[in-house]
C-alpha cells in the first residue's frame, strides 16, 4: 500500500513539472496592451533652445490612442514648480488625439536644463515621459550692451 501511495505521489510530482514546462497563458496586461488604450507621442522630447532668464515657454505634446478602448490621462507630475502641465480632461478614443501642454518659467534658472513630465494613463504600458530641454541665459541690462 505504501509503494502504490508513493507511486502516486511521485507520478503527481511528475506531471506537476510537466505542466510548469508549459508556455505560459497572456497575463492580464499584455491582452491589456491587444485589447485595451496605448498612448503613442509623436515626440519625446522638445528643445526650446537658448532662452533668456526669465523667460516663460510653452510647448504641446501631441499623443494618439493607438489603444482598441477609451484612453484617460489620471494625472500629469513635473519635476519642480517652474513647470506647470495641462492635458486632455476627456477620455481620448481610439484613432483619436489628445494633448499634453508643459508651460515653463525660467526665473531663478541657469544652465542646461532638462524637464521629465511624467503622463499617469490608463494604458497597459504605464507610465511615459516626455521631456522639455533649454539652455538659460543670463538677461542682459540695456546699459551693458
Amino acid at each position: 500500500m505504501k509503494k502504490l501511495l508513493l507511486s502516486f505521489a511521485f507520478a503527481g510530482l511528475i506531471a506537476g513539472g510537466a505542466v510548469a514546462q508549459e508556455k505560459p497563458k497572456a497575463s492580464a496586461p499584455q491582452e491589456q496592451a491587444k485589447n485595451g488604450p496605448a498612448i503613442t507621442f509623436e515626440e519625446t522630447e522638445f528643445n526650446f533652445g537658448d532662452i533668456t532668464q526669465g523667460d516663460v515657454v510653452e510647448h504641446t505634446f501631441k499623443f494618439k490612442n493607438t489603444g482598441t478602448q477609451p484612453l484617460v490621462i489620471d494625472r500629469v507630475d513635473v519635476t519642480c514648480g517652474c513647470t506647470t502641465p495641462a492635458w486632455s480632461k476627456e477620455p481620448v478614443m481610439p484613432g483619436k488625439t489628445g494633448f499634453v501642454t508643459a508651460k515653463f518659467n525660467s526665473a531663478g534658472k541657469l544652465g542646461q536644463q532638462k524637464k521629465a513630465i511624467t503622463v499617469h494613463s490608463n494604458a497597459a504600458e504605464g507610465a511615459k515621459y516626455v521631456y522639455i530641454v533649454t539652455d538659460i541665459k543670463t538677461k542682459t541690462t540695456a546699459s551693458a550692451q
